[in-house]
């Protein structure tokens, strides 16, 4: 699969398709850019009964692949409205369908508008971390439903909710193949994911990152290098950023819009502009966090380079914004907080950290 933004790019990709699958159709969609997108897990019985197990909102924006995706459930983001939407139309396909068992709908809004991108009338990925969130082992409900029961025999009549906030994040296995791209895209390249909980989605998130592997600095210098549509809403990151006491770099262009933005910004050398570039800032360690967004589906040879280079060194390398707004909500709360453990029983029993 690949997002193309021109005729350009679409000739390259068909060629390439035709090349791979000659007697199969390229199925072609509208993309819905800035858009954002939402998983549920649901389970149905033979009555028609439907109870959704949780809504989970996407952190980064539609078109990333929903397995290489950082998930948070409840939702935070999103009207109360549309979650009533998202409910009404999940129940209206599981009936539609029949739907015995388990069933996955992804959604998408845009511009105050629902839209139903995939249903999957079977178990997702994300049920075990749906039935972690809220206490609930989904897939024996599922499987008992399957064999006869309803829903209402095994005592599941209303949604279920979860018992705190979770955040579930990928692991990807970059650092092991030296040269690939860590740019995220409609292609699923995790490996593995890890899930946080917290009571406010900023520990949540940074917990998830931890377990990831990726440690959020709570200091240092950010390097941020955005494409000119994300240039207006990476301001307020970066004035975030700077009002938490990091030190601003950027490239040439990210930093002029910065400034005329009112925020400080030291410039440092793309690859092929001189020496020391960005690439050799963060090998010598004077980088701690990277905001790098690609020009549409192609990125330019510097952007891999910095890419790369953040992976190797195991600083922290976001490629969207959503991701990078995210990340600062955790870095708020990692300086302002202290992070604590608490098993998945006290959530359900409802025990305060440190009770």
């Amino acid at each position: 699969m690949a997002i193309v933004f021109d005729s350009g790019a679409l000739d390259r990709y068909m060629t390439g398709a035709v090349d791979v699958s000659h007697d199969r159709p390229v199925l072609i969609d509208r993309f819905l850019e800035d858009a954002f997108e939402f998983d549920v897990d649901a389970v149905a019985d033979a009555t028609g009964a439907v109870v959704i197990g949780g809504i989970m909102e996407h952190i980064e924006e539609a078109g990333i692949h929903s397995g290489d995706s950082s998930c948070v459930v409840p939702p935070f983001m999103v009207a109360e409205r549309h979650l009533g939407t998202i409910r009404e139309y999940t129940r209206r396909i599981a009936r539609a369908l029949k739907v015995v068992g388990l069933m996955n709908v992804q959604y998408a809004i845009k511009d105050d508008t629902v839209y139903v991108l995939e249903v999957n009338p079977r178990s997702s990925r994300t049920v075990p971390y749906i039935s972690k969130a809220t206490g609930v082992a989904m897939a024996r409900i599922a499987a008992r439903v399957a064999a006869g029961r309803t829903l209402a025999e095994l005592g599941v009549v209303n949604d279920l909710e979860a018992a705190g906030v979770f955040v579930k994040s990928p692991v990807f296995p970059f650092v092991r193949f030296p040269g690939v791209d860590t740019i995220l895209g409609p292609e699923m390249k995790s490996t593995g994911e890890v899930m946080g909980g917290a009571d406010n989605f900023g520990a949540a998130f940074g917990k998830a990152m931890m377990g990831a592997g990726q440690q959020l600095p709570k200091e240092g210098a950010v390097f941020i290098s955005v494409n000119n549509s994300d240039k207006p809403t990476v301001v307020p990151i970066a004035r975030d950023l700077a009002g938490l006491g990091f030190a601003m770099t950027a490239s040439r262009g990210t930093a002029a819009f910065l400034r005329a933005h009112g925020i400080d910004v030291e410039v440092i050398y793309k690859v092929n502009e001189g020496r020391p570039n960005i690439a050799d800032q963060i090998v010598n360690g004077k980088i701690s966090l990277v905001i790098n967004t690609p020009l549409g589906r192609e990125s330019f040879f510097d952007d891999r380079a910095v890419r790369r280079a953040a992976t190797m060194a195991q600083v922290p390398c976001i490629t969207t914004l959503t991701g990078a707004s995210a990340a600062v909500a955790a870095i708020k709360a990692l300086r302002s907080q202290t992070l604590t453990v608490r098993s998945l029983q006290d959530y359900y029993a409802g025990v305060e950290a440190g009770a």
